[in-house]
């Protein structure tokens, strides 16, 4: 088997490509640029790529599309003062994608969508797998834009995903920073912290469950949305972690009373996908620090 990521050298890109590496699979990188040597853990292969290219993709069994062009930094708000060249970069720019993977004769073709496609829906609502989208930022538009272009040139030998993720959290690659690296700067310095909560889930959960998505018989996830989060965690609850791990002394933020909808993710269980819940994220806190 053989795979191709896009933005591969991201947090959540970079994932995907070390779970490839370590079943086995031959992994080509669709970067800018090549990897620096030893950011992934082996050899990869790169393919020079851009947001709007058509890449040759003959010979690639799968492709995993996580390329996002947006304000450093920023996913909601991405597009910063120019929201029209967000829409052009990231939807025409997927669309070019998936229709060069599957002139190419890829068979699978996984797009990382976000729970952002539902941010219309009120808190308390359940989000499920099929749910229809309702974004309220330009974020989620272009992410339910994109997903809807992807499902439309589905058909025989070509099978399209959307992986509605939450937020993904995990060690990050050589030389960069972690999601949590300023929140956690900011907590050791004493600096106030407003309280937040939200749904996380680990990077090499979310690889392992694009593992089992491509290797699902066709007709469970073929044109479908597969939802992927894990734990409820609230900024208070994990800087008490860091807290006990460093010995810091200064108060926790207050926990959030903001309310937020439950994000299902009943198709992936019925694949068989379990994440690693809190047990995972003390595990992976050395690594962040």
């Amino acid at each position: 088997m053989s795979l191709a990521v896009t933005g591969a050298t991201g947090l959540v890109g970079r994932f995907f490509v070390e779970e490839a590496l370590a079943a086995g699979e031959a992994v080509t990188v669709l970067t800018r640029r090549p990897p620096a040597p030893g950011f992934f853990s082996g050899p990869v292969a790169h393919l020079a790529y851009e947001l709007g290219d058509r890449p040759d993709l003959a010979g690639i069994e799968a492709v995993i599309h996580c390329a996002f062009a947006h304000v450093p930094g920023r996913y909601r708000g991405g597009e910063g003062d120019d929201p029209e060249g967000f829409v052009a970069a990231n939807l025409a720019g997927s669309v070019a994608l998936f229709q060069a993977a599957r002139a190419s004769g890829v068979r699978h073709l996984l797009f990382l969508s976000s729970r952002a496609v539902h941010g219309g829906w009120p808190a308390g609502a359940e989000l499920t797998d099929d749910l229809d989208a309702k974004p309220d930022t330009l974020y989620g538009v272009v992410k339910a834009r994109a997903e809807d272009a992807l499902f439309k040139i589905a058909g025989p030998g070509f099978v399209p995903v959307s992986l509605r993720a939450t937020g993904v959290y995990g060690p990050p690659g050589p030389g960069q920073r972690h999601k949590w690296a300023d929140l956690f700067d900011d907590f050791r310095a004493g600096r106030p912290i407003a309280p937040r909560r939200g749904t996380e889930l680990h990077g090499a959960d979310l690889a392992a469950a694009a593992r089992l998505i491509r290797t699902a018989p066709a007709a469970m996830v073929a044109g479908r949305a597969v939802n992927m989060s894990d734990i409820l965690l609230d900024r208070r609850d994990l800087l008490a972690l860091l807290a006990e791990a460093e010995g810091i002394g200064h108060p926790l933020p207050p926990e959030s009373e903001a309310p937020l909808a439950v994000l299902r993710w009943d198709r992936a269980r019925m694949l068989g996908w379990r994440p690693g819940g809190m047990a995972r994220l003390r595990a992976t806190l050395p690594a962040l620090q």
